[in-house]
């Protein structure tokens, strides 16, 4: 199966049928159009990248250049607003509390932890914008690598140790860092694979093969890790 244009566009696209009469422009209050362009700047950035020309975005939201630049002075504090948008309020602190949580097994927050981080940021926006960033000016994408490096990765080392026996508390080792992203590149695929190359990663009579993939990628990797770790 393979998505169709109209599932990798923006969903906020409003189709006006042939002949249809526009709707009457309402005055806007402040707070509202700088909602408006923030949220119409999201799917703007998704569709063409963060190279996409500014005059562009305030063609399709109907405003002059000058009024956009009112709200957001540069490119670059447009950007900003995007990540906060899309990358920062996405990331749940019940995450770090899951995996310091004693009373479960590193499996078990593996599990909980990735199926419930694909469900959150594997969507069109978030999964386009960084792939743009990290060909573009890296703005956004080194900002989210570092909230990784910093709030997660060290955790999910911390838990494959225990996995494999080991109760070492030192820095994660260059080795171990690189066969996590394994894992972490390969849930980020399943959105890559859907909103980047259009295709499916699941038969519509099998709704869960999503979950069965990251099941199927957490025992893996910790079954391999504990064979070249432990």
């Amino acid at each position: 199966m393979r998505f169709t244009e109209d599932s990798v566009t923006s969903p906020n696209t409003a189709e006006i049928s042939e002949g249809s009469m526009a709707p009457t422009r309402k005055r806007m209050g402040t707070a509202e159009r700088k909602r408006q362009i923030l949220d119409s700047a999201i799917q703007f950035f998704a569709r063409n990248g963060i190279d996409g020309q500014l005059r562009n975005l305030s063609k399709e939201l109907g405003i002059t250049h000058t009024l956009l630049y009112h709200y957001f002075p540069t490119k670059d504090a447009l950007i900003q607003e995007v990540y906060k948008e899309v990358f920062e309020s996405r990331w749940k602190p019940e995450w770090e509390e899951l995996l310091d949580d004693e009373s479960l097994t590193p499996e078990e927050k593996f599990n909980a932890f990735y199926l419930d981080y694909s469900n959150t940021v594997l969507t069109y926006d978030f999964v386009r914008i960084l792939i743009f960033s990290g060909l573009s000016d890296h703005s956004i994408s080194d900002r989210f690598f570092e909230l990784l490096r910093t709030r997660l990765l060290p955790r999910l080392i911390r838990e494959t140790r225990k996995y494999c026996g080991r109760s070492d508390t030192s820095k994660p080792t260059q080795r171990e860092l690189e066969f996590l992203m394994g894992l972490h590149g390969g849930v980020f695929y399943i959105g890559m694979r859907r909103w980047i190359y259009g295709q499916a990663i699941y038969a519509a009579e099998s709704p869960n093969t999503e979950q069965e993939i990251i099941r199927d990628r957490v025992q893996s990797y910790l079954h391999s890790a504990k064979s070249l770790f432990a």
